[in-house]
Order: C-alpha cells, then structure tokens, then sequence
C-alpha cells in the first residue's frame, strides 16, 4: 500500500492514465497520420506501376508466366474490365464478379452483403481487382517446371478456353482448357460454394511419349501498400498458418527481408485486411512451402503470399491432379470456423486478429454474438453484455464499494487526523493506517474493479474494432453504425450549424453521457487527500470526455451503462450502511447559504 495516500489512489491514477495514453495516441497521433496517408495515397495514384511479372514459385527458379510490365495506369477496375472482354461471368447471392480467362486470374470480385458506408443502396465493396487498378489484388495458381525442363506451361498471358457452362454460380462449375502443343492437355475446373470458397481442381493429361515434372502452386498478390490501414490494435497484411503456428510478418518485415519461407504439410496463407481476407489453401497434410515476398516494380511494393508443392511426375499417358482453394471474403467468425470443421483447413479460424486478450476477447464477441441472435440489436446485446460482466464481478465490485463507503464514514476523522498533525506527515500516516485498521478498511479494494475493467475494455474494444459482424450495427436514434463514433456534434450544435467540423473537434452526445455518468460517479466516491490527486481525477471525466469521441459508438455506450450500474450499486451499499448518498461536488459547484437578512 502505498503510505502516502491514505486512499491509494495512485494505482487508480496508473491505470487510469495508461487508458488515457492509449486513447491520445490513437486519437491525436495514428488518426492524423492516416488522414496524411489518404491523401499522400491519392496524390500518388496516378504514378502508380500496376502491371509486374507474375509471381515466381517460392523457392525455385522463375517459372515462365511472367507478362510484361506496362506503363503506369491511373484506370479504374470497371475501365480496365471493359477492355478486357475474355472473361467468366460469376455470380451468387453473396458475391459477383469475373474470372480473367487470360492467366485464370481471380481478379474481379464484389461483395454483394457489404457497402462502402451505412446506406445499403451504397456501392458494394470491391474487393478483388485486376491489374491496374490502385493497390490491385488477385488470386491466381498453376503448376511450373521449376526452371528444369523446356515445357511450356500456363502463364500469365495463356488464353484459356471455356469448356461448357459460361456462368460460375454455385450449383454451375465452370471448366477451362489449354492445350500446350506438346502432348500436355491442362485442364482447370472451377467450383463456388455459397458463401465465398473457391476450389480449383488443376489436372495435366500427358500425351507426349516422356515423362514430365511439374510443381503446383497458388498464390495472393497486392500491388502496392495500403495507406489506410488501422493502428496496432489490428494486424493487416501477410497472414497465414504455417508449421502450426501463426505467421503474420508486416508490410514492412517483408519488405525489409524480401522473402520470409517456411516448410509446412498443414495450414493457409494470404493477405488480409481489417474485414476482409484472400487466402490460398493447399491440400491439408501435404508437405508444401509457404513465402512471403516483395518484389518492386517502378517503385511500387508488389506483395505476394504463395506456396509451391512437391514435384509430380506425370508419366506418357499418364495424368495428375492438385486441388487448391481460394477465400475471398469477409472473415465472419461462424464461416471461418466451419470452414475449419467440414473442409479441414488447418486453424482458419485464426483469420481473426483477437488480440493478445484472445481468452478475453473472443469469449466476450461469442457471448456478445449469441446475446445479438437472441435479441435482434448489438446495442442491446452489448447492453446486456455489461449486466452479465457486472454480475461476474459482482463480489469483487461489492467489497470493493464497500471499502469506498466505509472511507467515505470515517472521512471526519481523516480530517480531523489532517488538522492534528498536519505539520507531521509521519505520525499522520501512522494514525491514518491504525483508523483503517480499527475499521477493517482495505483502501487497495477501491482500485481493484478498476484494475479489472482494463482488460475488459481492451477485449470489448478489439471486438468492436475488428469483428466484421458489428460493422455497420446499428443501434437507435443517430447511432447507425456502432463500429464508428457517435456521429453527432456539439460544435456544430448537432448539425444546425452548416459546416464539417474538423476530427479533433468532435464531441458528440454519447461521448457526453459517458463523461456526465463518469464524474457522477467519481462524485460519490471519497475525495482524494493528496490535492494533486483530486485536481487529476476533478479533470479525468472531461478528458476522458474528449478523448472517447472518436472511439466506437458501442464502447462508448458500454461504458456509460457500466458507470449507470456501478453508481447504482454503490448507492444501495451506501444506503445499507447507512451513509449519506451526498455528491462530493468542488468548491466552485456548492451552492452557498443565503445570509439571514437582518431581524431574522
């Protein structure tokens, strides 16, 4: 315990300002620089490289399936569709878009579920694009020679033809065929499930009279580095499961390395964003190679995320075939899971940035989640989320607030402790400390549910801030997304006043309640001794005010109906113990006595 602070409220203040330096970094530091880097990003976008080789297999010489670089294009995807008229049609009741037929390249792909804000009339999120367009991403497999042998192989310029059905759907496979003129028939069938897997089963008939070896590969690339990503909650970029455990270099570890390689049988790579994921996945159990690499072309990264298996020899007359599959999508908890449990990829559910509050975390979004099924509302659910942490940490909050009350009983005698022996700060200590004794008073007791609410926040905020499933939850009133900040404004009067506020004066109604609730509450609590202390903790409310409007609508309203509880269970300790419920307000807020007039 802290002697100097008969209250203890130093560790109150630790905490309290740690919350404080994580929320000013995120708010007044990464915000800023993201806001830099948008509009670095579209100044540049017309200098961009977009075509570059395709990539080459991890670990052997170059294949030939390179195309040649073309000069830089500022073209959007539906620019560059147009011109490019050799394609598959593919369409589902959750995504729509096109398969190149030149390369068989994934490069097309829109997310019917999904918007680009609230308004569900909005544009859908383009998720795959080709090259040329601004940070173009793609899927794309073959096989290669591994630079031993002159056999052609398909490449990026290879024009494959359609066998049969011209549409991909879900109960409609779509079949390609080319024909490399030396006795090799490659032929590629191409399925959809209903959600967003793709599975691509690769088979090479030998016709000639030798033998031949071939190695299969797939992979994901991305031209250029996004400049939107979000901060170090969330882990963006190469990601996968290799050699049983999880891999997620950053841009900058790949860029700095060029290749990062590791030897697996089990697993999946890609590259991910803060929603959404592209994924190859290669036959579980076999034993293939995963890489990460960065190549530069005319000044713009290009990463790729890829594996290569083993070497199949295909004998005259004989045949071989590889299955890959290829997820392009949303990272929705229930789909990644299933995917794990009926295709059995290897520990897909890690998709999912929890955090290091994994064991808090993901409990926390399942509860939430099944609380959000049972009731029709995540502003609800998370409503009902806190009742249920308030009664897991019901014994603790209750010893805790009665610890608060019984230093709010003896708080005379702690003045009166004060007056005596003011000018003895020793023989203060000692007394204060043989008064809490007598009491049975625990002054660490205060601190403990704050201490314990830290890691809570933390996992309520990750879920919040990386679940796909909240974004764009909507909860009542103004609050149509509970992943974004309350969108309302006091500086603009809430929209009266005819102007855009900038991002660091945002102040908006819930934020308001949170901090009203939270100074209330500090109200009821005993004063801090130290002045220093109690001047910090007068502020703390309004800080903490400013700073949660730019957090997520749903933490912000969490919390408010957190400090709702915790006063009302404190009030109904207070009134049991049979101490007064009176507000601890400054001296600037108590109404002074009216001095009697004369004659009274």
């Amino acid at each position: 315990m802290n002697k100097n602070a008969p209250d203890n409220r130093n560790i109150i203040l630790a905490v309290v300002l740690s919350m404080i330096v994580f929320v000013g970094w995120e708010y007044f530091i990464v915000r800023p620089q993201q806001e830099a880097q948008r509009q670095q990003q579209i100044e540049q976008q017309e200098a961009r490289e977009a075509q570059t080789q395709t990539p080459s297999a991890p670990g052997v010489a170059p294949p030939s399936l390179a195309g040649t670089a073309s000069a830089p294009t500022a073209q959007q995807p539906e620019a560059i569709l147009a011109g490019d008229a050799a394609r598959v049609t593919l369409d589902s009741d959750t995504v729509d878009g096109s398969i190149r037929l030149t390369g068989a390249r994934f490069d097309d792909l829109r997310l019917k579920a999904y918007h680009e804000d609230v308004d569900p009339k909005s544009p859908e999120i383009v998720f795959l694009t080709p090259q040329g367009a601004n940070l173009s991403t793609y899927g794309e497999m073959g096989w290669t020679t591994g630079g031993t042998s002159n056999v052609a192989v398909p490449t990026a310029k290879t024009l494959w033809t359609v066998r049969g059905n011209q549409t991909l759907t879900p109960t409609t496979p779509v079949t390609l065929t080319w024909d490399n003129g030396q006795g090799l028939l490659f032929t590629r069938k191409i399925e959809l499930d209903k959600d967003y897997m793709f599975t691509i089963t690769d088979t090479v008939e030998n016709k000639s009279g030798s033998a031949v070896t071939l190695y299969p590969y797939a992979s994901v690339a991305r031209h250029g580095e996004p400049k939107e990503r979000t901060t170090w909650v969330l882990h963006e970029g190469p990601v996968g499961v290799l050699d049983g455990t999880l891999s997620d270099p950053s841009y900058g570890d790949v860029r700095d390395k060029h290749e990062i390689k590791t030897d697996s049988s089990n697993g999946w790579l890609g590259i991910t964003d803060k929603y959404w994921m592209a994924a190859v996945i290669p036959p579980q159990g076999e034993k293939f190679t995963g890489r990460y690499s960065e190549t530069q072309v005319a000044g713009v990264d290009v990463f790729r995320a890829d594996y290569l298996m083993g070497a199949r020899t295909v004998a005259p007359a004989g045949r071989t075939q590889i299955m890959h599959r290829f997820f392009a999508g949303p990272k929705i908890n229930s789909l990644v899971n299933a995917y794990e449990d009926k295709l059995g990829i290897y520990r897909f559910n890690m998709a999912i940035d929890w955090g290091w509050f994994f064991f808090l975390t993901k409990p926390m979004f399942l509860l939430l989640d099944w609380l959000y099924h049972l009731i029709g509302n995540f502003g609800i659910a998370i409503l009902a989320l806190t009742v249920v942490i308030k009664a897991a940490l019901f014994p603790l909050a209750n010893r805790s607030y009665e610890s608060m009350t019984k230093m709010k009983k003896i708080q005379p005698q702690i003045k009166e402790l004060q007056e005596r022996w003011k000018e003895d700060k020793v023989k203060l200590q000692q007394e204060q400390m043989e008064l809490f004794r007598r009491e049975k008073i625990n002054p660490m007791m205060g601190c403990l549910p704050i201490v314990v609410q830290i890691p809570v926040f933390f996992s309520l905020y990750k879920v919040l801030y990386v679940t796909i499933e909240m974004r764009h939850a909507p909860f009542f009133g103004w609050i149509h997304d509970l992943a974004s900040a309350d969108p309302t404004n006091v500086f603009t009067l809430f929209g009266l006043l005819p102007f855009t506020a900038p991002v660091w004066l945002h102040l908006g109604i819930w934020p308001l309640l949170m901090g009203f609730t939270m100074w209330l509450q500090m109200r009821l609590n005993p004063p801090a001794t130290d002045p220093v202390q109690q001047q910090m903790m007068t502020f703390m409310p309004f800080f903490m005010t400013y700073l949660m409007s730019a957090f997520p609508a749903g933490l912000v309203i969490y919390w408010t109906w957190n400090n709702i509880l915790s006063m009302s269970q404190q009030y109904i300790i207070m009134r049991r113990m049979k101490v007064p419920v009176q507000l601890n307000l400054p001296a600037w807020l108590k109404l002074k006595p009216k001095p009697a007039s004369p004659g009274e």
